[in-house]
């Protein structure tokens, strides 16, 4: 059996959690044997939202598709980059109408050389899916990501849709779903199960530990965790969390500083394919 291998890395909190990457995410590709990265960026420019020198530095680390989530709107001025370059998403449920299209798109295809190829034909190259859905439950509610995803899926293959961007070759499939509640996420997990590669959460920043093959083949994790420092709250300032739990007012979040002691980590992550079915064999947490 010939195997495919992927990281998914949780939720980037601000310039700690872009060093982190920096450091670590290049040796964990390097170690795994890695094809395919994707990395949440959603909180990477300052701890809220995405900008374009946060963007090229996930790419640089190692990243081949940047996802988002609620917070990817924060900078507008970036607003283009979500236009025009197809490496990064936001969630592809955001409602639109024709006179107010939001910006971005909410999935992307990519075709990378197979580990085993011997030569650079087409006939090597391995398509990738990239979906990113956001959540309904305890959040915005958007249009419903179970038939976002069905719509999707149903026009995979229709050259009037989607022109030469997916091959009539089935893809591997990733799918970001930043959501709150881990109900809906373990519900959308079990509703693609056998239709995506893996179905990852994001949003909550807090690693969760029951990462499992699911019956028909996809891999899944309610939430990836984050990058940044782990002593803080979810990535962020200590006091000021507290300030505003306490006293219930809605001071600005800035992310944590790495000092006196406090760890950085990347967390996330690793799933093998079986590269004939595409489904997933194997899944393992990174915490590093």
């Amino acid at each position: 059996m010939q195997i495919l291998r992927a990281i998914m890395i949780g939720d980037i909190v601000g310039d700690p959690g872009l060093e982190v990457l920096e450091i670590r995410l290049p040796h964990l590709i390097k170690e795994y044997a890695v094809d395919f990265v994707v990395v949440n960026g959603e909180n990477a420019a300052a701890g809220f939202g995405l900008d374009d020198p946060a963007f090229r530095r996930i790419l640089a680390a190692g990243a081949d598709v940047v996802t988002g989530g609620n917070h990817i709107w924060e900078k507008r001025e970036f607003w283009p980059v979500l236009n025009s370059d197809k490496r990064v998403l936001r969630p592809l449920n955001y409602p639109s109408e024709e006179s107010v299209e939001s910006a971005g798109r909410g999935w992307v295809k990519l075709e990378k050389p197979a580990p085993w190829a011997e030569d650079s034909g087409r006939e090597s190259l391995i398509p990738w899916l990239v979906v990113n859905l956001q959540g309904r439950e305890f959040m915005t509610p958007l249009d419903c990501p179970f038939k976002t995803f069905d719509n999707l899926e149903a026009n995979l293959n229709n050259p009037d849709t989607f022109a030469d961007e997916l091959s009539k070759e089935n893809p591997v499939i990733l799918v970001d779903f930043h959501a709150e509640s881990s109900r809906e996420k373990e519900a959308l997990a079990y509703y693609l199960d056998g239709r995506a590669g893996v179905v990852a959460g994001t949003h909550t920043h807090v690693q969760t530990a029951d990462e499992r093959i699911l019956p028909n083949g996809t891999a899944y994790i309610t939430d990836l965790g984050m990058c940044g420092v782990q002593d803080g709250i979810i990535g962020m300032d200590t006091k000021i969390c507290l300030d505003r739990a306490r006293c219930q007012i809605l001071y600005r979040m800035e992310a944590a500083v790495p000092q006196d002691g406090r760890k950085t980590e990347i967390k996330g992550i690793i799933v093998e394919f079986d590269a004939e079915s595409r489904k997933a064999v194997s899944i393992r947490r990174i915490s590093a």
